[in-house]
């Protein structure tokens, strides 16, 4: 019988893309609760496999590789490809050649849901004094961006052509602790990452969603009410580590667009030539 959770989600077989970088370390651990085998793949080495893990690396570009990735596959969490601003060569062939791929084998293998780590990159453009929600025009602060908006258009495309399911996770920053005062606003914890996903996972109808992934920090600039429907309850917040971040950055530069948009410094990244 498949493993359970205190949740009621279970599955057989769970796919991590992405598994070696730093998120996909941390659900590596963690998703292990709410499946029989986890399934780990990057291009960057993972290590021994520990009981009840896969290891199956591929590179995204690879389209035979993915279709193999996905075989026998009940869901899938897609942390894989460029997770940083840079040329646009590398990020085509990872991000948008990679989820391509990504979706064809999910087609082709029948798998039904996909939770797809986005990016706030995807609106990055927006100011830091407007609160946004996901239903508002695109506005990507790079290549980056652009890239993770692909993946949403995609992830849109094979619901209504395919009946795919996806829960596209606009991820903010998380990190152990906020960084800077744009983290005040931006932070997601750990343990609050992993709630997202598996809400993500388990709930019972999701079609095409975005949700922002951020904790319940009280300044914020995104509006999760549209999707509310996902059942995602942060706990954390950023105001614990408030005091501290004022007391590294007293003062913000507004003259500097990094200060002034919500991508930070993702907005004055390039050009690359």
């Amino acid at each position: 019988m498949p493993a359970t959770h205190p949740t009621g989600l279970r599955f057989r077989r769970l796919l991590l893309t992405g598994a070696a970088g730093g998120l996909g370390r941390e659900l590596r651990t963690r998703l292990k609760a709410y499946c029989d085998t986890l399934r780990l793949s990057d291009v960057a080495p993972l290590g021994p496999a520990a009981a009840g893990e896969e290891i199956q690396p591929a590179a995204l570009q690879d389209g035979a590789a993915v279709h193999a990735l996905l075989h026998d596959v009940d869901a899938v969490v897609h942390l894989g490809g460029i997770s940083v601003e840079g040329p646009f060569e590398p990020i085509l062939q990872a991000n948008i050649v990679g989820i391509y791929h990504l979706y064809e084998a999910a087609r082709k293998h029948g798998v039904r849901r996909i939770v797809f780590a986005s990016s706030n990159h995807v609106t990055g453009f927006y100011r830091q004094d407007e609160v946004i929600d996901a239903r508002m025009p695109m506005r990507p602060d790079g290549y980056y961006g652009l890239s993770k908006a692909f993946g949403e258009n995609l992830a849109q495309f094979y619901f209504d052509r395919y009946g795919l399911e996806t829960v596209s996770l606009r991820i903010g920053s998380s990190f152990p602790e906020p960084k800077d005062r744009r983290m005040l606003a931006t932070w997601m914890s750990f343990d609050d990452l992993e709630r997202l996903v598996v809400a993500s996972l388990s709930a019972p109808v999701v079609g095409h969603s975005v949700i922002y992934g951020l904790s319940d920090n009280t300044v914020r600039w995104w509006d999760n009410t549209p999707a509310a429907h996902i059942g995602y309850r942060p706990r954390d917040s950023s105001d614990a580590f408030r005091a501290q971040v004022e007391a590294r950055q007293p003062t913000l530069d507004h003259g500097n667009p990094a200060t002034r948009y919500q991508g930070g410094g993702f907005v004055t990244q390039g050009p690359f030539d």
